[in-house]
């Protein structure tokens, strides 16, 4: 026989059961909300009727909804009157501060060859955007092609320099 209160059953039930208090709320609200059971027992009524058919959801009009409540939380030790705590089920996470120092190292060493790469490309964007003129290209015949390129060169230098601003934050984090 399988435990209830044992993990991904206990947490499932504990879904399921937030899941159908959130429906009876719904229905408490107001008749006239249709909540739909979709796939993966996902409840909801913020759905339209063609959505629901679209992403195979039934109807829960006139299906009974039951409501189990969690079993209450009772430890071992308060019910024996023990003051000893159960041991630890985490594990230890502690990492061995040389080899926290060769992460840091090897972080900071890929972080700042990505930022190198990233400024080259800015400058290389920079120089191709021309200050806002770029040279046009014999493919460009059309003038709206042009300012679409020009256009695109301006929002990938934009996009460059935060990322640029967004890895020099990166490295300010590490020791």
């Amino acid at each position: 026989m399988m435990s209830l209160r044992g993990g991904r059953f206990f947490r499932a039930g504990f879904t399921t059961v937030s899941l159908l208090l959130s429906v009876v709320a719904v229905r408490a609200q107001g008749e006239s909300a249709v909540v739909y059971r979709c796939p993966n027992n996902l409840y909801t009524s913020a759905i339209s009727a063609k959505e629901a058919r679209e992403q195979g959801c039934r109807t829960l009009d006139g299906a009974p909804i039951t409501v189990i409540a969690a079993p209450k939380k009772t430890s071992s030790a308060a019910a024996s009157g023990s003051a000893v705590s159960p041991p630890s089920t985490r594990p230890d996470t502690r990492v061995d501060p040389s080899e926290q120092r060769a992460r840091d190292s090897d972080a900071r060493r890929i972080l700042e060859a990505e930022l190198q790469r990233e400024q080259q490309r800015l400058t290389e964007m920079q120089a191709e955007y021309n200050k806002g003129e770029p040279e046009r290209r014999g493919d460009e015949r059309n003038y709206q092609k042009y300012l679409d390129r020009t256009s695109d060169l301006k929002t990938g230098i934009a996009r460059k320099e935060s990322d640029i601003a967004a890895l020099k934050r990166e490295l300010a984090k590490l020791p």
